[in-house]
């Protein structure tokens, strides 16, 4: 079946959506096997880096840093808590509120993944500059997004 060229905008190739999409996917791929020895799924790596940049914070907190609903959350914090990774105790302000810590074994995690970044980076041929530049243009365009939403 011959392409209507009437309908360029709607050629796949032509989408950003899809541009991004695409990305994320290979992203999610090369990052796989560096997780794997981690334990950790993409989304749990995720939630560990916030948590290495400050323990102690709430199911809430990690929500809003990581762009997602609290509930989707729940069951994803529930196995790095079976994996004894961190601890999710109720606050003794609010219990309302579930408050996250990280446990020796998932402190220690952070030394095991000090050398993903170094990865990612080589699998992505760019430069440090590059990728920085690359990196804040996203950023810039997700929060025009978040403000269309």
């Amino acid at each position: 079946m011959a392409t209507n060229e009437t309908c360029k905008e709607l050629l796949l190739d032509n989408q950003l959506c899809f541009a991004l999409y695409s990305t994320s996917l290979m992203m999610t791929k090369v990052y796989k096997p560096l997780l794997q020895e981690l334990g950790l799924t993409y989304p749990q790596y995720l939630a560990m880096m916030v948590l290495w940049e400050r323990d102690g914070i709430t199911v809430g907190e990690i929500s809003t840093r990581l762009l997602t609903d609290p509930g989707s959350l729940t069951p994803l914090l529930k196995r790095l808590e079976a994996e004894g990774l961190l601890t999710r105790t109720r606050s003794t302000k609010d219990e309302r509120v579930v408050e996250l810590r990280l446990t020796d074994k998932g402190r220690a995690m952070q030394e095991q993944a000090k050398r993903v970044p170094a990865c990612i980076l080589t699998a992505t041929e760019l430069g440090l500059d590059e990728l920085g530049s690359l990196k804040s243009e996203l950023v810039a365009l997700r929060n025009s997004l978040q403000k269309a939403v």
